[in-house]
């Protein structure tokens, strides 16, 4: 089935690289205007220009408030009506429990403000937006720790990724009303160069191990549900999680 997006405006957060520059090179080739988001790796943001249509790049550390307002202010302005706005942007940071306090603190605020903080914020606009419009989709990219828990250096990102699992489903029953639908999708471990360190400390052998499958999921698994939900094809499936966990759940 070949999907068509041409008459679609899509924000994308962290798509300079690993899952969201794979749902960014996705949507553009179907056709979408992408407002390619990226902190530090604006090569890679570059590089998704190469894929043509008018998308366009957009610098902005979501780890900062203002700088989160001053992003969705600059995209509207120069893209005008967005249809559907990837709340993709996350880090993944190690913090023992055995740390300093300082220390333990200061990747806890980092991995809020950047995982649940800003995307909280972009709600926020993003339904105001949309309320304007009558119509609009959320994707959120959530993880397979929001339900299972995470390993116990990451109580952080566990924690801000269960929020988004709340927020996004909150979102699909409150707001259904004004033709605002909303998407969780919950991968599981996924070969990206945010989990190289992860790789390196515990080996890809002892992930396989909890999969069905023979092979980790990469972000061009994903990319083609996301490239599905902007069709508008899966809207009466709002509110629904999606997992790419390689059947670990099931192993």
């Amino acid at each position: 089935m070949q999907i068509d997006l041409r008459d679609k405006k899509i924000i994308v957060t962290g798509a300079s690289s690993g899952i969201g520059y794979a749902l960014a090179e996705s949507l553009i080739k179907a056709g979408a205007e992408v407002a390619i988001h990226y902190n530090h790796g604006e090569k890679g943001a570059l590089n998704l220009l190469k894929e043509g249509n008018n998308s366009k790049i957009f610098q902005a550390d979501l780890s900062q408030e203002t700088e989160v307002l001053r992003f969705f202010e600059e995209v509207v302005n120069q893209m005008g009506k967005i249809d559907m706005i990837v709340h993709n942007a996350g880090i993944f940071k190690e913090h023992i429990v055995e740390d300093s306090n300082e220390n333990w603190m200061k990747i806890w605020h980092k991995t809020m403000n950047i995982n649940l903080h800003s995307v909280g914020i972009l709600t926020h606009l993003g339904l105001q937006h949309f309320k304007s419009n009558n119509s609009g989709t959320m994707v959120y990219i959530a993880s397979r720790a929001a339900f299972r828990g995470e390993t116990e250096d990451y109580l952080a990102y566990a924690a801000s990724k269960g929020g988004l699992v709340s927020l996004g489903r909150t979102v699909a029953r409150s707001f259904g009303k004004y033709n605002i639908k909303s998407f969780i999708i919950a991968p599981g471990f996924t070969k990206t160069a945010m989990a190289e360190s992860f790789i390196a400390t515990h080996g890809e052998e002892s992930i396989l191990k909890e999969l069905s499958l023979n092979e980790l999921t990469l972000p061009e698994h994903i990319a083609s549900t996301v490239t599905l939900i902007a069709s508008g094809l899966m809207d009466h499936a709002t509110g629904s999680t999606i997992d790419f966990n390689a059947g670990s759940y099931v192993h």
